[in-house]
């Protein structure tokens, strides 16, 4: 770990609170060249309602994870993954993984683990390099 590593990923902590969701809030940096191309939280797709969960507390199907949003907000500029670190605060399910692999990102570096760990073993073992930073050693 480095120095800017945990200052990534205490940037991501904080773009994390502005989620909506209330079960989970989860943030997302990609950095390329120590600099910072997209960013993203999970929420509700643009225009829909900023509730994320129903009345059961179960989260609604239609949320976008946050390294989705911050995919999806690269797509949109002039900016390419190539190459980029992706911080986040909550390791990718599968889903999301595929979404990793595919924008070329090279690195993930995240701090608490998805109930799922099949997206982890994925990005390793299509050659990204994969490291977890633990809260404490953030402090």
């Amino acid at each position: 770990m480095n120095k800017f590593d945990k200052a990534y990923l205490k940037m991501a902590l904080e773009w994390a609170k502005l989620s909506y969701c209330e079960r989970k809030k989860v943030g997302a940096l990609i950095v390329k060249d120590r600099m910072i191309i997209s960013d993203g939280y999970n929420g509700t797709p643009s225009g829909f309602d900023n509730c994320c969960e129903d009345a059961e507390g179960k989260t609604h199907w239609f949320v976008l994870h946050a390294e989705a949003n911050a995919i999806l907000k690269l797509a949109s500029s002039t900016q390419s993954a190539q190459g980029a670190t992706l911080y986040l605060t909550l390791s990718p399910c599968k889903e999301c993984s595929k979404l990793v692999l595919q924008s070329g990102i090279s690195r993930l570096v995240y701090i608490n683990e998805y109930s799922d760990g099949a997206g982890i073993a994925f990005l390793k073992n299509h050659g990204i390099e994969v490291e977890r930073i633990n809260h404490e050693e953030l402090l």
